[in-house]
């Protein structure tokens, strides 16, 4: 299957390329400058070649398409683009592959607590303080942990979009641990939240599972501040129209990088200012006033952004 994303960026850098057999596409080389596209460039994620290239001319030739862009001393807003689609360059075994991926022994809904569970009305009263309500619990499965590796944690779920367990978040509600979150060590490369997400709604892209059950509606957690190729792709091969990014003030760079890419896709993006609060923060009222009145990114207020940081 042709990565779409990472074609149109090798596009916008090389010029248009030929599609050719076996997932390969050819370009005129820059640096033998054939009058014939004698560089191909292998652009099918699912082949075992994915990303290498290779010019018939003059035989230069490479493994990752990182090492083509750094050859070619591409721009550098290119290729922290394609870093932000294909990452290092090897192939990642996502969660979705996983079948045994389970939460921890020690998990216990807080949906069915009862007076006795001391540890438990801990965790609830943690969560309250976050803004989580009891609906919030019940719709995601939010538990808690009594013992074992997550011991005092509250442990976020998320499924994917046929209700299977995908990834999960714990925190800590006990406040003299040193240890105030851990998550398991699996690929992030998913899609957080999938089974709650309408993909022809407008989207909230946010950083963390606290700020996506802040906004409520139609909210993807990117559990950080960058955006996974899976979700990536899901974003622009979809009929979502709208998508609002609303990430820290530090991760503004992220932001203008990822709203760029999704402005060139023929998204409506909209960029949210968070004057130094989180969604879970401001809370559900505040937050939606805020993207109310929040206007469209347009290219020249993509440039001029870009310059605020430089």
């Amino acid at each position: 299957m042709i990565n779409q994303l990472v074609a149109n960026l090798v596009n916008s850098v090389l010029g248009h390329g030929k599609p050719t057999a076996r997932g390969n596409q050819a370009h005129t080389c820059p640096f033998c400058h054939h009058h014939k596209p004698k560089l191909e460039i292998n652009l099918d994620e699912n082949a075992t070649h994915y990303q290498k290239w290779h010019c018939w001319a003059c035989d230069k030739k490479g493994s990752r398409l990182l090492s083509l862009f750094k050859a070619i001393d591409a721009p550098l807003d290119k290729i922290e683009e394609l870093k932000s689609l294909v990452g290092s360059g090897f192939r990642i075994i996502t969660q979705e592959l996983k079948t045994d991926l389970k939460l921890p022994d020690e998990f216990k809904p807080l949906s069915e607590i009862t007076e006795r569970d001391i540890v438990g009305r801990h965790a609830l009263a943690y969560l309250k303080k976050r803004g989580v309500s009891k609906h919030d619990i019940l719709k995601y499965n939010i538990g808690y942990c009594e013992g074992g590796a997550f011991d005092k944690m509250v442990v976020i779920p998320s499924y994917n979009n046929e209700g299977k367990l995908n990834y999960y978040v714990a925190r800590n509600f006990n406040p003299n641990s040193k240890v105030k979150y851990k998550n398991p060590a699996l690929s992030k490369n998913i899609i957080p939240f999938e089974l709650y997400i309408n993909w022809s709604s407008p989207l909230v892209l946010c950083e963390g599972m606290f700020d996506a059950m802040a906004i409520k509606r139609n909210a993807i957690p990117l559990l950080g501040k960058h955006i996974q190729d899976s979700l990536m792709k899901k974003i622009v091969t979809s009929t979502v129209k709208q998508v609002y990014i609303a990430l820290d003030k530090d991760a503004m760079k992220d932001a203008l990088r990822f709203a760029e890419l999704l402005i060139n896709e023929g998204k409506e993006v909209y960029l949210v200012d968070l004057d130094e609060k989180d969604p879970s923060e401001m809370g559900f009222t505040h937050f939606t006033n805020l993207i109310q009145n929040t206007q469209s990114l347009t290219q020249y207020g993509l440039m001029a952004k870009k310059l605020q940081l430089v």
